[in-house]
């Protein structure tokens, strides 16, 4: 649907007179802007991060995301546009006197400390007694499962391990802001897994604001209160994961979140839309009659039928065996069609599918259209290859 929704954060509560207690805002860009070298990272970027609020900057390397962090966090200097926080301007204060600390992906613990020491640390630095410091190590400890570890070496521990000992270092300080870079991507998928959950316990035990970066699509779909997808140093969509995967604004946010058959159509009017030779019905109104539309279609959105009560009918290319699901390649009128269904098809089949009018997606056409969407070059050699670069500057 074509009209913009009011996105109310993680801790919204509707008033007995109609409205909405809306969280404050604890950290703001205002037209944030960042090159190096002469190449724009940022391009004049506004977010807003609320209080209490798990946000994840998800995107591909070199969109920006990290970037932004290191912007909130201190460590980079925008070029033009203002970083607010708590409604005052922090452009100049140094790293060390915002109140926010970070996570990285490589945890940079102390080497010669045990894990209670490392743990401690900051609260050294401050001069607390040992008799708070002790209190708060064993509390962070009891949050991050690390009870007994105290004594530990920290270089004998899993990776697993060292990250929670560096996310119990940054939390013992009750900042008012965490922020998290990649801070998983060096686990195995399990663990990988496993922290994802833990990770959201302790920001809503906690309260305190998390800020998230991934390229990890279903990491920033499971755990945020508020999703920003970025590209090309600007923000795409803003949304919860609910919205941003059931209405993605253009192409990118539709292909990088999740698999999506995105075809050319046109808007013959409200609720009606004629793409791969066809008219459907769907949801989506307000555009221009006979406008020119990119249509998404989810894979696990299409039912396979018998070509004669199918709406569309293409040949099958390709079946793989997924587990659950089997992911169906299929010929329509010369575009790849993706479909994942749990019944088979043999390759060479011709089929039919049906599409359901709330299965139907419609976008205005952007800069990514007719970039993305057809799955003739699509291969999961493919996918690993762009899980494996690496981070932007």
């Amino acid at each position: 649907m074509n009209e913009k929704k009011i996105l109310e954060p993680e801790g919204a509560t509707p008033l007995a007179n109609g409205t909405v207690n809306t969280p404050k805002k604890i950290v703001q860009l205002k037209n944030v802007a960042k090159s190096f070298d002469g190449e724009v990272v940022l391009d004049h970027i506004n977010l807003d991060v609320h209080e209490k609020e798990f946000m994840t900057l998800l995107g591909p390397s070199g969109c920006g995301k990290s970037t932004t962090l290191r912007i909130i966090a201190g460590f980079v200097t925008p070029d033009t546009g203002d970083v607010m926080f708590e409604d005052v301007k922090i452009n100049d204060v140094p790293a060390h006197k915002r109140h926010v600390n970070t996570v990285f992906q490589k945890y940079a613990l102390f080497p010669h400390l045990n894990v209670y020491e490392n743990i401690a640390f900051a609260l050294r630095l401050n001069k607390v007694s040992e008799e708070e410091i002790y209190e708060r190590v064993e509390e962070m400890l009891a949050m991050v499962n690390l009870k007994g570890f105290e004594k530990r070496d920290v270089n004998l521990l899993s990776g697993g391990q060292q990250q929670r000992v560096a996310i119990a270092r940054a939390l013992i300080n009750k900042p008012k802001v965490l922020l998290l870079d990649e801070p998983l991507g060096a686990l195995d998928l399990k663990l990988r897994k496993d922290m994802q959950n833990e990770l959201k316990n302790m920001q809503r035990k906690t309260g305190i604001t998390f800020i998230y970066v991934t390229h990890d699509q279903e990491e920033a779909l499971s755990m945020s209160d508020t999703v920003v997808v970025m590209a090309n140093g600007k923000i795409q969509q803003i949304g919860t994961p609910t919205d941003i995967y059931n209405e993605p604004e253009n192409a990118f946010v539709a292909d990088f979140i999740g698999e999506s058959n995105i075809i050319d159509g046109i808007m013959l009017d409200d609720y009606r839309v004629r793409f791969s030779g066809h008219e459907f019905e769907c949801l989506d109104k307000g555009f221009d009659k006979n406008e020119a539309v990119d249509v998404v279609v989810r894979p696990e959105d299409v039912d396979v039928v018998a070509p004669e009560k199918g709406m569309l009918t293409g040949e099958v290319t390709s079946v793989t065996f997924k587990g659950v699901h089997y992911e169906i390649i299929v010929n329509i009128n010369n575009f790849k069609w993706m479909i994942q269904s749990t019944d088979y098809v043999s390759p060479n089949q011709t089929i039919g599918i049906y599409i359901e009018p709330d299965a139907i997606h419609i976008m205005k056409k952007s800069e990514f259209s007719n970039m993305f969407g057809d799955y003739s070059s699509f291969s999961d050699e493919l996918d690993k290859l762009s899980d494996t670069t690496e981070e932007e500057e």
